[in-house]
């Protein structure tokens, strides 16, 4: 009996379970494509962070290598394309849920409030994945410049910041090295100039692509931060409007123990009147003209009027009194 009995609440339980999947379904089913993009938006993102460190981990190779392997520089050009191809998905799966939360703008329901906060937050983790991006890909030219800086010298030729970015802007490094003496050391460094121009040359050319993607990326960002902007301040009122509500609470919770306190005081208890054979025998006390006398009450005599003091003696009660026969009757 006692396992059938676990059976059934196993089973009300598993019963209950289920209703609730259902309410959680049918309340959020509309949601559920937008978090599959979202999920798929973010492991690209997630994608794009690991291909950027391999890229500076390439950068670092070819940097200390007087001449870069080939395979190393196809590595690194294979890891370019495969960011700059996942970058221009993320950036166009971003601008279409924008285009679509502004279709709903006129809206104010929760799911919307949801999508704009995703959205937000995705925008700025591909901000700061590209701008990272963006920054390894200026710190290899930065320093690949020097290195060519470095080998022009050692060939005799000094050349100044302005004249070297003249030099690269021509995709012409022969200005510099067609003067350069034909010996062993002479050839070797002109071979890892042209190897270095050749590099960011390559380089420049994938930041003009996605010049383009970092500029609609900076827009998105400041859409954004005014959108940010907003729901914050949403919030805070928010909060402020719930602070406010617990403290009305506290108030009206004590001034209603207060008014209960001085309800219960001013109800005191009503006194029950005495028993009628009370009622009957003090009556007949006060009434009874020997028995209120004031002899009989013991006062003092200066408290007697005068008329009282002058009037004779009334003669004591007796055991055998009539008046004190009458007042046991009573008293019993």
């Amino acid at each position: 009996m006692k396992d059938r009995l676990e059976q059934l609440k196993a089973k009300q339980d598993q019963d209950d379970d289920a209703d609730d999947v259902e309410i959680a379904i049918e309340n959020t089913g509309f949601m559920d494509e937008f978090f599959s993009e979202i999920e798929e938006t973010r492991q690209n993102i997630e994608k794009i962070a690991e291909n950027v460190e391999g890229a500076k981990k390439l950068y670092s190779i070819i940097l200390s290598a007087p001449i870069p392997e080939q395979k190393t520089k196809d590595d690194l050009e294979q890891l370019t394309a495969e960011i700059k191809k996942i970058a221009n998905s993320v950036r166009n799966k971003l601008k279409s849920m924008e285009r679509s939360i502004e279709q709903d703008e006129v809206q104010s329901s929760a799911d919307l409030r949801i999508r704009k906060s995703q959205h937000s937050v995705l925008s700025r983790k591909f901000v700061d994945v590209m701008t990272k991006y963006n920054e390894a890909q200026v710190d290899f030219r930065e320093r690949s410049k020097g290195r060519i800086q470095r080998q022009l010298e050692i060939t005799g030729k000094n050349t100044t910041d302005e004249e070297l970015e003249e030099m690269l802007e021509s995709g012409n490094p022969s200005i510099f090295t067609s003067g350069i003496m034909d010996s062993q050391i002479s050839k070797q460094a002109l071979s890892e100039i042209e190897g270095r121009h050749k590099d960011i040359v390559r380089l420049e050319s994938s930041i003009k692509e996605l010049h383009d993607m970092f500029v609609d990326i900076a827009m998105l960002v400041e859409n954004q931060g005014a959108m940010i902007d907003r729901i914050e301040t949403n919030m805070d009122q928010s909060v402020g409007f719930v602070e406010r509500a617990v403290a009305d609470t506290k108030k009206a919770v004590k001034y209603q123990s207060e008014a209960r306190r001085v309800r219960t005081t001013n109800h005191s208890p009503i006194q029950s009147p005495p028993p009628a054979n009370q009622w009957s025998r003090l009556t007949l006390l006060r009434c009874h003209p020997i028995l209120n006398h004031p002899t009989n009450q013991n006062p003092t005599p200066s408290s007697l009027p005068s008329h009282q003091s002058q009037s004779p003696i009334q003669p004591p009660l007796t055991s055998q009194s009539p008046h004190l026969t009458l007042l046991r009757s009573i008293q019993s």
